[in-house]
């Protein structure tokens, strides 16, 4: 029997899209002589649908083109990710469902049982889940088919479920296991997946296909990745990481693998390609080309820039330097030669004399006040209104460059350099910018040594650097590391050796700011727990504050 993997890039609610690509898939497999063709979950809508599953018409269009799929399903077994309208009136509306075609018949439905509710997921506010196991068969072979989350809850010390699919259909007598994910990417996920699926085909002795999906949807990344596992836990096939891939596999060959058949994890470069994918996928999905963002000089900018050029190309970027009378001619010139590594228009608009009709404006409502954090939001306000204004005249997306450990503890002013319709490396910690600039500049000189090497700095007042308000980055980031991802309280951080004083501010800094956060742009997500829909704080609350 011949298996095709279909790891496809899909569009949220573009069905005619998504059924062209799996119309393609089809036909290719058909042409290698493939028994079944597998695409991933929720194929026929995209992931996440989120409140477009609680359209009639989206479950109408999406019926539509199963049924259009269902047509091309002579000569060959296809197993596709839709929703299916519950026929019960008690419950949820809907099923998560994985369809499995042949004959150009529906020869069996399986709804996905586990349905995650934590971090960015939230299935179970649109779907049933299911509570009866059976497997199909198909040319001589019995098919456990499961949808993506079902595989995961095995092996856990602590499970979220009470119950493990698998489990439920060995009774059955499988021969091999067929998951159909949407499991998004973040650093170390890739290995984490291999992981997982190694424990079930260990555990089960029969092999699994795992096919996931590619490609951007708003700030969720898919890596793609897909894993063909033999029974005897070699991993015979990995799928390319965030690419579009066709694979036929003979499961004869899967069934006697003996070498393996994986990628090389390197987190940096991960972080690198699925960043530029997002932003790449976010223009294209919008109907965008170009963008525009402040080059300042600094690392952040930088790196930034540097991504946008290699997803847009670099004359698709246009970089705005807007020098004020706290800014080094150093600075200046780091800009102007990233932006020419880089191929990139730019424009430079001095702020100077734009600031002082501010100062003279308020200086009757300021007597007797001194230089502070107001002037500084001041001087960044400005900028983001400039920023605004190149994007609405020539209708370029400006690109927000704060790092992660900025928006964490509010070094970032509210509708000034936090503006942005995309924030590219939000879900980035400022330690990981410099390790992402090095390998930026790894073939060739991109990002100036300068740019690297410098202090930080946001230049808003004489002689500022990052370090007068903040502790130096290495410290800051794992502090910030252990509260955010690892969900650390502040006695437990202490005990790791940081000081208690730092640790009580730094994590009160993130507590008073999660305001900010509600209102700036979408972050790109390549962590366990980004800033945005998977992380949800009240603003209001006195926890640390």
């Amino acid at each position: 029997m011949k298996i095709t993997l279909g790891q496809i890039n899909y569009h949220i609610g573009n069905f005619e899209k998504n059924y062209q690509k799996i119309q393609s898939v089809v036909e290719k497999a058909k042409a290698e002589g493939s028994d079944i063709v597998v695409f991933g979950e929720l194929a026929t809508t995209g992931y996440p649908p989120r409140d477009f599953l609680e359209f009639p018409d989206f479950i109408a269009r999406s019926n539509a083109v199963l049924e259009r799929i269902r047509s091309l399903s002579d000569g060959i077994g296809i197993i596709v990710g839709a929703p299916t309208i519950n026929p019960k009136k008690e419950g949820k509306d809907l099923f998560n469902s994985a369809y499995f075609f042949a004959d150009q018949q529906v020869i069996h439905v399986h709804h996905k049982t586990l349905l995650p509710t934590y971090d960015i997921f939230d299935e179970y506010r649109y779907f049933e889940p299911n509570y009866t196991f059976e497997v199909v068969e198909y040319k001589g072979y019995n098919i456990a088919l499961t949808v993506c989350e079902d595989i995961w809850n095995i092996g856990n010390e602590n499970p979220l479920y009470p119950v493990c699919p698998l489990d439920e259909m060995m009774p059955l007598n499988p021969d091999f296991v067929i998951n159909l994910s949407a499991s998004p990417f973040s650093i170390m996920h890739a290995e984490e997946r291999k992981a997982i699926v190694r424990e079930n085909v260990n555990r089960y002795k029969i092999p699994m296909f795992y096919v996931n999906h590619v490609g951007a949807q708003t700030e969720i990344l898919f890596d793609g990745g897909s894993i063909v596992a033999s029974g005897n836990g070699k991993i015979f096939k990995e799928l390319p990481y965030f690419e579009e891939c066709v694979e036929t596999v003979n499961l004869h060959d899967v069934m006697n693998a003996q070498q393996e058949d994986v990628q090389v994890d390197d987190n940096i470069k991960e972080m690198h390609d699925a960043l530029v994918m997002g932003i790449k996928e976010y223009f294209g999905k919008l109907g965008f080309k170009t963008a525009v963002l402040g080059l300042s000089g600094g690392i952040d900018s930088a790196v930034t820039a540097a991504l946008a050029a290699r997803a847009l190309g670099g004359e698709n970027v246009r970089g705005l330097l807007m020098p004020s009378q706290f800014s080094s001619e150093h600075s200046v010139a780091d800009a102007k030669a990233l932006a020419e590594n880089l191929g990139m228009p730019y424009d430079i608009i001095p702020i100077a004399e734009i600031y002082k009709s501010f100062d003279d404006a308020l200086s009757p409502a300021f007597t007797g006040t001194e230089f502070n954090v107001t002037e500084e939001n001041i001087q960044a306000r400005i900028r983001g209104v400039l920023n605004m204004a190149i994007s609405n005249k020539f209708g370029n997306i400006l690109l927000n460059t704060s790092n992660k450990s900025e928006m964490a503890v509010g070094y970032g002013t509210l509708y000034g350099d936090l503006c942005g319709g995309m924030s590219v490396i939000g879900d980035v910690y400022k330690t990981d910018v410099y390790k992402l600039a090095e390998y930026i500049n790894a073939d060739g000189l991109v990002i100036p040594r300068n740019t690297i090497e410098k202090p930080p700095s946001a230049e808003l007042r004489p002689n500022q650097k990052d370090s007068d308000s903040l502790p130096d980055y290495e410290i800051l980031d794992q502090i910030l590391f252990q509260y955010i991802e690892e969900k650390k309280g502040p006695q437990e951080i202490i005990a790791q050796g940081h000081d208690a004083a730092l640790v009580n501010r730094i994590l009160r800094l993130v507590n008073i700011n999660e305001f900010k956060r509600y209102q700036t742009a979408p972050v790109l997500r390549v962590s366990s727990k980004s800033f945005g829909m998977g992380r949800r704080l009240p603003i209001v609350a006195k926890y640390l504050s």
